[in-house]
């Protein structure tokens, strides 16, 4: 649990690095595109072949079903509480004019983090390896994260200083979620197939119609390029 709260506190940093890009300077789109696409394939691979399959070694077919909720909990989240948001996006200034849209996007996004805390303790909780891996795939979309809820903020009215401690919040929810796994250590066998939902959901429902939004062949390539790399890591780690 200490590695899981260490690789946490890492994961945190992203958001609020992600939050300082766009306190202090304009970050070219382009580049959270790249963490985003490459992210997206990345996670994808991560709940389809290591998350999903080692809950259901843990808890049977039964995890199917906590997989199903996992994925529906952030479905029903970003559709009532926080549906005006979009990866990377900095301004949308007619949906932004009410400064309650953007503290949703927040609260919907920190229920996100908050379950990418809870993935890594849960993968810990099962062995190095799967928390190193969903760490990674964590990892890879949290500039992104930082900097899309410091541009609503900030286009929803907010001052700099709000901005950047909304992608502190999203961080916190993140450290919250692994604090919660090290209470209830008992629970990993639902927790685990919940946070492969979550995960799922993430890669194939959120980021990567994003990407599809650019309509760059480079952003599909890029893709691919996160699946290929989880795989290469599995190679390195001497899974099979």
């Amino acid at each position: 649990m200490w590695l899981a709260l260490g690789m946490s506190l890492a994961a945190a940093g992203g958001n609020v690095l992600g939050g300082v890009f766009v306190v202090h300077r304009e970050w070219p789109r382009r580049v959270l595109s790249f963490f985003l696409a490459l992210g997206a394939g990345f996670m994808l691979a991560t709940s389809l072949v290591e998350i999903i399959p080692e809950a259901i070694r843990l808890a049977g077919n039964a995890a199917l079903f906590a997989v199903l909720a996992g994925y529906f909990l952030v479905h029903f989240f970003e559709h009532t509480v926080a549906h005006h948001f979009h990866f990377g996006e900095e301004t949308h200034a007619h949906e932004m004019q009410a400064r309650h849209a953007s503290v949703s996007a927040l609260a919907g996004l920190s229920i996100h983090t908050f379950f990418d805390g809870v993935a890594i303790a849960s993968g810990f909780l099962v062995s190095n390896w799967l928390g190193t891996v969903i760490f990674l795939a964590v990892f890879l979309h949290k500039l992104p994260e930082g900097f899309t809820v410091s541009s609503l903020l900030l286009a929803g009215g907010g001052t700099r200083k709000t901005a950047l401690w909304g992608s502190v919040i999203l961080g916190g929810a993140t450290v919250m979620g692994v604090l919660l796994m090290g209470v209830v250590k008992a629970s990993v066998s639902y927790a685990l197939p919940i946070s492969g939902g979550v995960t799922l959901y993430v890669a194939a429902t959120d980021l990567i119609p994003e990407v599809n939004r650019e309509r760059s062949p480079g952003g599909m390539a890029l893709i691919f390029l996160g699946v290929a790399l989880f795989f290469a890591i599995r190679k390195l780690f001497g899974i099979q």
